[in-house]
């Protein structure tokens, strides 16, 4: 059985997660039957271990991770790899797959890019 975690930094306003938990919804509302959890780096729970933990315990054994970033720094490159050698030691056969950042996905660049030009289209003078 495959899982998804939507895996983001995390902030001190329990509202920032807001959008992530709007696009965990939208997923879900998609595939009814996917078992998918949010998990923070800090300030916001669950981490990434207790959120892996939900899954493996759904029966999950292999875990797709999307990193909810927008450019790769030390939290990808340090943190998260020991993150995942911690999982692996704690959870033997499971295999986690962690996927490029959000903000390296040419589709959301794209999306970035409109957006930014449909606001410049909408606030040009006459």
């Amino acid at each position: 059985m495959h899982g998804l975690i939507l895996f983001a930094h995390g902030g001190r306003d329990p509202r920032w997660a807001a959008p992530l938990q709007q696009a965990a919804a939208r997923i879900q509302a998609r595939r009814p039957g996917l078992a998918l959890r949010l998990a923070f780096l800090e300030q916001q729970h669950p981490d990434l271990n207790a959120a892996a933990a939900e899954l493996v315990q759904l029966g999950c054994r292999r875990i797709e991770l999307l990193p909810a970033f927008l450019g790769v720094g030390s939290h990808l490159r340090q943190e998260l790899p020991r993150l995942l050698q911690a999982l692996q030691q704690q959870h033997p056969g499971l295999h986690v797959h962690a996927h490029a950042a959000l903000g390296e996905v040419e589709a959301v660049q794209q999306a970035i890019t409109e957006h930014a030009l449909a606001l410049l289209d909408a606030t040009e003078e006459p």
